[in-house]
Formats: C-alpha cells, sequence, structure tokens
C-alpha cells in the first residue's frame, strides 16, 4: 500500500474507527466526540468552532472518501466515517454551553438524522464519489445543529 492509499485510508476510517465490526458509523462519531470534548474541557471553545473544524477538513475528507470508494469498488463503503466525523462537529455547532447534556443530544440528534435522513439529506447522497459520501452527513449535522440550538435556547440542556 503506497503512502497516498495509507493515508487516504487512516483519514477516511477516522483514524480506525471504520473498521469496528458493530456499527462502525456509530463509532466513527465516537472517535469524533473525543478530541472534541478535549478540546471543549482544555480551551472551552464555543460551539460554533467545530463547523469551522468541519469546513477546514472538508476537502481532504472528500479526496480521502472518494479515493477509498474507488480502490474497494465500493459507492459508499461502510468503513469511511469521515464523514459521521464532520457531521458530528457541525451538530456540535449547535451547542449554546457543554455539559452531560448537550454532549448526548448532539450525538443523539445527529445519529437519528444520519439514519432517517429527512429531506434533502438523502438526495446529497446522489453526489459523484466523495462529495456524496460526505455531504449528505454534513447536512444531517446541519439539522442536529438547528435542534440542539433550539433545544438550548429553550433551556432544554
Amino acid at each position: 500500500m503506497t503512502k497516498k492509499n495509507k493515508a487516504a485510508f487512516l483519514l477516511a476510517t477516522w483514524f480506525g474507527c471504520g473498521y469496528s465490526p458493530l456499527a462502525p458509523g456509530t463509532m466513527g462519531s465516537l472517535g469524533a466526540a473525543l478530541p472534541a470534548w478535549f478540546l471543549v474541557e482544555l480551551t472551552q471553545v464555543p460551539g460554533w468552532v467545530f463547523p469551522l473544524l468541519a469546513l477546514a477538513a472538508l476537502a481532504p475528507a472528500v479526496r480521502a472518501a472518494g479515493h477509498v470508494a474507488e480502490v474497494s469498488h465500493t459507492p459508499d463503503p461502510q468503513i469511511v466515517v469521515i464523514d459521521e466525523a464532520l457531521g458530528l462537529w457541525v451538530t456540535l455547532g449547535g451547542a449554546l454551553h457543554w455539559n452531560w447534556k448537550s454532549w448526548l443530544a448532539a450525538f443523539l440528534l445527529f445519529r437519528l438524522f444520519d439514519v432517517w435522513k429527512p429531506f434533502p439529506v438523502a438526495r446529497f447522497e446522489k453526489l459523484a464519489g466523495g462529495a456524496g459520501i460526505v455531504a449528505d452527513d454534513l447536512m444531517a449535522g446541519f439539522y442536529g445543529a438547528l435542534v440542539l440550538s433550539l433545544a438550548g435556547w429553550f433551556n432544554l440542556y
């Protein structure tokens, strides 16, 4: 395996989370929550920082996801979970403050919208290559952020 292949697989599987035999998407989301939690604990960053991090990682994520899909001859390989990582980070953007309820709500909301795929989330899957793999999760993350933000405004967490 070439260095390019190794780097693409490492990023696309979110540092190996995608190889989980049980619920790789959920493991990818949890794998993204862990560094986010450490960042919040160490620096108290506001939620809006996480969509910016997702935006910064977007091009490499699309490229890595597309590469793994191409190499594996699968349109959306189960091992690719970078999309779940970025989607969760987008959802975290809706957090108005941090506590265990906001973290749990962000995780559950993102997973709900990722699995449910309300309109137009499923349409984004139809985009070609890595863009289609990643875009639907970003939209699911947007829905999660919206609901998380509204819940925060109503002091539900």
